[in-house]
């Protein structure tokens, strides 16, 4: 099968976040029996080295310059230009703002050849460039990562948007723009069943199926013994705004209330692209940013607890499956542990869960005190992945759902 993959986020190395992480590993299970051709972008982070590695991958790699950002003005004009651009066209800046003519055009003149039996779209973002038309030739599927409207929805409701007033105006324009892009798909995939749910009320006549991330348990092996100690730790890309307002949230309200009871408390933020708001902890006792690392993993083996403070951000998260395989106990939200069965009278206790500083507080000061808890956390996270979140399995799932052969 000749399978067409769009990513407007260049998918490799696989450590830069969640996006690039699940697109580059669904796309090494396909192209083992299938041929790939993948069509992104590049971004001034993205070097000559990793176009050449990521190239290795697939039998047909196509390169475009990601567009200069058009939505970097900050005056009064630039924001009405934007909303109305929005208003009228239907499409977000964030997406519009990564469209390439040139993309464009090389996909139309692709799907006209008829050089591809699958479009898969990785990530919402790149549905702009699927014409309706495109479905009578081809099966068009995308894999949806997360619903805007939902994601939008639920930063409001917790109160942590950026801008308050223009996520009111923006979230029935982009409940409308979820609407309209999901009629374009033969197929549509999600990474949980509240994602399901949400995005089946936009398309109650569209196919849409639940395929959960996964995890390489050959770059996170599980740890060769509990490092004890008061050592947490959070992971991921530190310029994503749910992960900005996790570890903020952890570091200003629970962090010293633990120090409190433990001070010798330390608190590790490992991840890309640290911003000034998470720059700024590392003055706060015990905290400290490293930004990028060569390897999470030696980080996470090192933590004995690892945190996952989310107060926003839908779909399974990366972070969690990552921390359960290497064998850290978890300590998180219900956002943090969405897609996962962890707690509950007829399931092994796989994480212990908090929503609020005082919880947090509880269950971190239960692990500190306990090896054996941390153990049996340790031991049942990891299982719970060997058998249900491999990439293997995920990739088995989107290969059925490219096919069609899902039923």
């Amino acid at each position: 099968m000749n399978i067409l993959m769009l990513s407007s986020t260049f998918p490799y190395p696989p450590t830069r976040g969640g996006t690039q992480v699940r697109t580059f590993n669904l796309l090494k299970y396909l192209s083992q029996g299938h041929a790939i051709t993948l069509v992104t972008q590049r971004d001034r982070y993205v070097t000559d080295a990793e176009i050449a590695g990521l190239r290795d991958r697939v039998d047909n790699l196509v390169v475009f310059d990601r567009p200069a950002d058009s939505d970097t003005g900050t005056g009064i004009l630039k924001k009405i230009q934007r909303f109305n651009t929005f208003l009228n066209q239907g499409t977000p800046p964030s997406v519009l703002n990564r469209y390439s003519v040139e993309m464009q055009n090389w996909i139309d003149n692709f799907v006209q050849a008829g050089k591809c039996d699958v479009i898969t779209c990785e990530h919402s973002v790149n549905e702009i460039y699927i014409r309706p038309q495109f479905q009578k030739q081809v099966r068009t599927l995308v894999d949806v990562h997360s619903s805007v409207y939902g994601t939008c929805l639920n930063q409001l409701e917790n109160g942590i948007s950026e801008n308050k007033l223009r996520d009111k105006i923006n979230l029935p324009l982009l409940r409308r723009y979820e609407q309209n892009y999901c009629s374009k798909f033969s197929v549509i995939v999600a990474t949980t069943e509240e994602d399901k749910i949400q995005l089946q009320e936009f398309a109650p006549n569209t196919e849409i199926q639940v395929i959960p991330n996964g995890v390489d348990l050959v770059s996170f092996p599980n740890r060769s013994k509990d490092s004890g100690g008061q050592r947490l730790i959070f992971i991921g890309a530190m310029d994503n705004l749910p992960n900005i307002d996790a570890v903020c949230f952890f570091s200003n309200e629970v962090l010293p209330e633990i120090q409190k009871r433990y001070p010798n408390t330390t608190f590790d933020i490992v991840g890309s692209h640290p911003t000034a708001e998470v720059l700024a902890l590392k003055d706060k006792p015990g905290i400290t940013v490293t930004g990028r690392v060569p390897s999470m993993v030696e980080y996470l083996h090192k933590a004995t607890v690892c945190v996952v403070s989310m107060r926003t951000g839908f779909g399974i998260k990366n972070k969690t499956l990552e921390a359960m395989a290497a064998g850290v106990p978890i300590v998180a939200s219900d956002r943090g542990l969405e897609g996962l069965s962890v707690d509950g009278s007829s399931v092994p206790l796989r994480a212990l869960r908090a929503n609020n500083p005082a919880e947090y507080v509880t269950a971190i000061s239960q692990l500190f005190d306990s090896p054996q808890l941390r153990n049996e956390l340790s031991r049942n996270a990891r299982q719970l992945v060997e058998t249900e979140f491999t990439w293997e399995s995920a990739g088995k799932l989107y290969e059925q759902v490219c096919l069609g052969s899902n039923e």
